[in-house]
């Protein structure tokens, strides 16, 4: 019982450490000047923070619930273990979810950014719409210009192999959603060696005290 008081004290200290590696990317994709920049105007779409902020909660919620499960394993405190179970299995699913949301929702949430730039491509000529304003900041974020093939008319300055838009938001994306799935997802699998040492623990500490 010993060995499992340690193993899980190791553990939540490392969970905790988990928790604020998850805070801290949860807030830098939220926090990213270039993500907010392209997803900041009037009708942008909101999907991809969907995602970040599940992250940014999970994090916060590992933290507490790593610090009380550290208060537990020491007292040997049988309803905190208990807790720290159900806890750890809410936030697991959080996790699940925040990764399985990143990548099956992929290729819409990449759609809806192409569609909004697309759009305020085609309406730029309206005077009263922001459209050319949005467009200049994909193409000096993404440094990129066009639709589906660059477009020296929206960007005269652009060098010659400048990438499209589309191709562009397509890359940047990717990488960013990537980063939320595999962060969900390993860290929903450490959490359950988690629940494993928490359930051991628990069961002997109840074992020994019917012996006793």
């Amino acid at each position: 019982m010993k060995c499992v008081k340690y193993l899980l004290f190791v553990f939540n200290f490392i969970f905790w450490l988990s928790g604020s590696m998850v805070l801290a990317v949860g807030v830098w994709l939220r926090c990213d000047p270039d993500t907010d920049l392209l997803l900041a105007g009037a009708g942008a779409p909101d999907s991809f923070f969907i995602a970040v902020y599940i992250l940014i909660c999970a994090g916060g919620l590992m933290m507490v619930v790593g610090f009380f499960g550290c208060f537990g394993a020491v007292r040997e405190s049988q309803c905190l273990l208990a807790s720290f179970f159900a806890c750890l299995l809410i936030i697991f699913g959080a996790e699940v979810a925040a990764g399985v949301f990143g990548f099956l929702n992929q290729e819409q949430i990449i759609e809806e950014v192409q569609k909004f730039y697309s759009t305020s491509v085609a309406e730029a000529a309206d005077p009263n719409y922001n459209g050319t304003t949005v467009a200049s900041i994909y193409h000096s974020v993404l440094h990129c210009c066009g639709g589906s093939s660059p477009d020296p008319a929206l960007c005269p300055e652009t060098e010659e192999k400048t990438k499209d838009c589309l191709t562009a938001i397509t890359d940047f994306f990717n990488e960013k959603l990537y980063i939320v799935g595999f962060v969900g997802i390993g860290v929903a699998g450490v959490m359950v060696l988690g629940m494993i040492f928490s359930m051991v623990l628990c069961c002997a500490i109840r074992n020994s005290r019917e012996i006793i």
